[in-house]
């Protein structure tokens, strides 16, 4: 009986998900998984254009969201050569400075020792019980934006899946910080003061049409996972603010086919999921360069800047080119029974982190929606992001296969902290009237 309790003991310490000797191999592999060569598929190069009479030859190279667009000849998918999105090297540094320090606790959404970076940089091994869950937190502490950053502006349309009919154009400004765990802008490596021990914010205002102008949203992520997040809505028409329930952030989004928690991939704490980690892959994915793409005139900026056009079916897929990459396959399952989703099927991107093709199933397990965000190389898109070693997020796709509508986002992504100051983040400047 002793002999058993103790196997018992020691199988539950491992599954606390103790630091293990992460080596600088590990992050070399990490940050640069085609160092050896890059990823292939027989037949599938660089021009190749996969579409409805050749999909079954390229399945293996697609997630079953992107098999079934294409096939249903929705969309055809444009291959461009795979290339290394190399990430800022401030966080590069800070992952070797963090390296073994961060240990999963006994419970999902505990972590410890964290202090900057990439949590873990092992290779996800599907024999460890709670490797999802290590690719969640590291999703949660990427890169994605970096320290501070806007979208500025960002265009949302609403379109009738097999019409195209543009039922509605939303014009926003989005902010992106972050308070804690920053490794290049001053200040580093936090905001201060910041008595509520956040990790980030992100501000959003709505500029168009008249009837939203001057909406507002703010979410403050804690760093404690365990707290639940700070989200305040300011409506314009009514000149006040309300705090949102916890279950609004799952609503539509003002009208559009995305909920809050969709942000960025997946906008939501690591402990609202049961996270596994289902392999790892070679797939296509949105990853492109901006500049190299044919760019709309629709909207024009002082700058010059041009917009990622639409095309497909209902217009309601990117015209970009789609990259051969290295991703884990990670599974999402809502804690809260009530959640009106069944459960997430993320690919993440090997390097990035970036969360760029989403199926999010409803709860009879059929799919429901099909996510995509792209992903543009920064030293091809604006002048300012130049360098930053930022994937910059520059379109979206959120397709409605149920209801057959969808919502596209056209970005302009700026890398620049000037244009999301801290006060912004607070409560107090929705109120201001700014």
């Amino acid at each position: 009986m002793k002999l058993r309790t103790l196997a018992i003991s020691i199988a539950a310490v491992g599954t606390l998900g103790t630091a293990q000797a992460a080596t600088e191999a590990d992050l070399q592999n990490s940050f640069n998984p085609y160092k050896s060569g890059v990823p292939s598929v027989p037949g599938l190069q660089p021009g190749t254009v996969v579409n409805k009479s050749n999909v079954e030859q390229f399945k293996e190279a697609l997630d079953p969201g992107m098999y079934m667009t294409v096939k249903n000849g929705w969309y055809d998918i444009k291959v461009g050569k795979t290339t290394s999105f190399d990430v800022d090297k401030f966080y590069v540094e800070a992952s070797r400075k963090n390296m073994g320090k961060t240990k999963l606790g006994p419970k999902n959404g505990d972590l410890t020792g964290f202090t900057g970076g990439r949590p873990f940089l092992e290779e996800p091994d599907s024999k460890d019980a709670r490797a999802g869950e290590k690719l969640a937190w590291n999703y949660k502490y990427g890169i994605n934006w970096g320290d501070g950053a806007a979208i500025y502006p960002f265009y949302w349309k609403f379109r009738n899946l097999q019409t195209a009919q543009l039922e509605r154009t939303i014009k926003y400004n989005f902010h992106f910080l972050n308070f804690k765990h920053r490794v290049q802008h001053s200040p580093t490596p936090e905001v201060t003061p910041n008595p509520s021990d956040f990790f980030r914010a992100i501000y959003v205002k709505v500029l168009e049409p008249q009837d939203l102008k001057d909406t507002q949203l703010l979410i403050q992520r804690y760093d404690d996972d365990q707290k639940l997040d700070e989200a305040n809505l300011y409506l314009g028409f009514q000149r006040r603010v309300r705090r949102l329930a916890t279950g609004q952030t799952t609503d539509s989004f003002l009208g559009s086919d995305l909920m809050i928690e969709d942000f960025e991939g997946y906008n939501g704490r690591v402990s609202d999921m049961n996270w596994s980690f289902k392999g790892t892959k070679n797939i296509l994915m949105p990853f492109y360069n901006h500049t190299e793409m044919k760019l709309t005139d629709e909207f024009k900026e002082a700058d010059g800047f041009k917009f990622i056009n639409f095309t497909g079916q209902g217009q309601c897929f990117p015209d970009i080119t789609w990259q051969l990459r290295k991703v884990y396959v990670l599974e999402a399952k809502p804690v809260n029974p009530s959640h009106p989703i069944g459960k997430r099927v993320m690919h993440v991107d090997a390097q990035t982190f970036a969360v760029s093709r989403t199926l999010v199933y409803d709860r009879k397990n059929e799919l429901w929606k099909s996510w995509t965000i792209g992903k543009s190389h920064p030293d091809f898109h604006h002048p300012i992001n130049k360098g930053t070693g930022v994937a910059i997020d520059d379109s979206f796709s959120m397709v409605d296969v149920q209801s057959q509508h969808c919502t596209t986002g056209q970005f302009k992504g700026l890398v620049d902290p000037k244009l999301t100051p801290p006060e912004m983040m607070r409560v107090q400047f929705m109120r201001g009237g700014n």
